[in-house]
């Protein structure tokens, strides 16, 4: 989905919605450390139409131009500036691997590169974050990263961030962990995929159990002496990570969430009920309990836009039948006067990840004070 904000002159490929909204996720990341715009608008006037494995080429030839220049800024002592850089060379690699067929070779040597960038990142930051293994079931386990803040005294309150089945960690290392890290947040980035190539996405999309890796999540962190375990929280980045909606259901040990609430679980449920006449919405099948339809401890915020897939009197709808005059769900529209409003914010994620993490910041109780 393409931004209204945007003009038809930001649509790289008419022909290629897929490959234009990727453009516009790069151009959108360049404020949050990602990206640069004078190098996506660069590679812009280098992709040959109607050849999509020059996208490929031309993305994944910046990522190594970044990555160089990061091995050598950190060579010569210059570890902001590498930094910069393997954070903008992990972005250019996704992009690179993006249009490719997950059982694509090259798709898995971009993702290759993309965590060896991730891995150095993490080496040069002050403090050092960690590459953590997390166990899981059936002989599957996560990878995650693990950010602690500066100059923190004591076990700190930390973030669990994952996004939807088929997305990768490595985003959040620049698009989430700023705002943790300016808050005293620790963070831990996880995926589903493990050590395993994209083409498993497949196998997870079978598993009916992707909320227990939240509880595989949560008890790793126990373990951990430098996490302040009465507050953790999670943040489910992407509308296809309804499973973090379950998860919250079953996790009482969550401090707090960020997640689509199980709004999506319940609009398809009412579908169903209207396409069929049934006048009992009990008999719809839906595969798991619907967390706002649940008892519920732990508060919820729930972010959208008014261009976003599920229209926002429809949310306010579903929220008000289903949590009437409850306070632990809280619903945030962003309109399209502010940005933000595309479809998971694909406009301007800075103003939405600025509002969630200022709601954490409040909910876990660090409302006030100054990294």
């Amino acid at each position: 989905m393409i931004p209204a904000c945007l003009s038809d002159d930001w649509t790289l490929w008419p022909e290629r919605e897929d490959l234009s909204a990727e453009f516009t996720r790069l151009l959108t990341a360049a404020q949050e450390g990602g990206a640069t715009i004078a190098e996506c608008l660069l590679i812009a006037r280098r992709l040959r139409r109607g050849d999509e494995l020059s996208w490929h080429r031309e993305w994944k030839k910046l990522a190594r131009v970044n990555r160089q220049r990061a091995e050598a800024a950190f060579a010569e002592g210059h570890r902001a500036s590498a930094q910069r850089n393997w954070l903008r060379a992990i972005n250019y690699y996704s992009a690179a691997a993006m249009p490719l067929d997950p059982a694509d070779d090259r798709r898995w040597v971009a993702v290759l590169a993309m965590q060896e960038c991730a891995r150095s990142y993490l080496a040069a930051r002050d403090p050092a974050g960690e590459v953590v293994t997390l166990p899981w079931t059936d002989g599957h386990s996560l990878q995650g990263y693990f950010l602690p803040p500066p100059a923190a005294k004591g076990p700190t309150p930390t973030v669990i961030c994952i996004g939807e089945p088929g997305h990768r960690k490595e985003e959040f290392l620049y698009k989430l962990a700023p705002h943790a890290r300016e808050r005293g947040l620790s963070l831990l980035a996880i995926d589903l995929f493990g050590e395993q190539r994209d083409d498993y996405l497949d196998e997870l999309l079978r598993r009916r159990d992707l909320e227990s890796s939240i509880a595989s999540a949560m008890d790793y962190l126990a373990t951990r002496s430098d996490v302040d375990f009465g507050r953790v929280a999670i943040v489910a980045d992407g509308w296809g990570s309804s499973f973090v909606a379950r998860a919250v259901l079953q996790e009482p040990r969550l401090a707090a969430a960020v997640c689509d609430g199980g709004l999506w679980d319940l609009h398809e449920r009412a579908f169903l009920a209207s396409r069929f006449a049934m006048s009992d919405v009990s008999i719809v099948p839906v595969p798991h309990s619907p967390l706002m339809a649940s008892s519920l401890d732990c508060p919820v915020l729930i972010t959208i836009g008014d261009e976003g897939w599920l229209k926002p009197e429809r949310a306010r709808q579903i929220v008000r039948q289903s949590r009437p005059g409850s306070q632990d769900i809280m619903l945030k529209v962003f309109s399209s006067e502010e940005t933000g409003a595309a479809q998971a914010h694909a406009d301007n994620p800075t103003l939405a990840n600025e509002y969630i993490f200022d709601w954490l910041e409040s909910r876990l109780g660090l409302a006030g004070r100054h990294i």
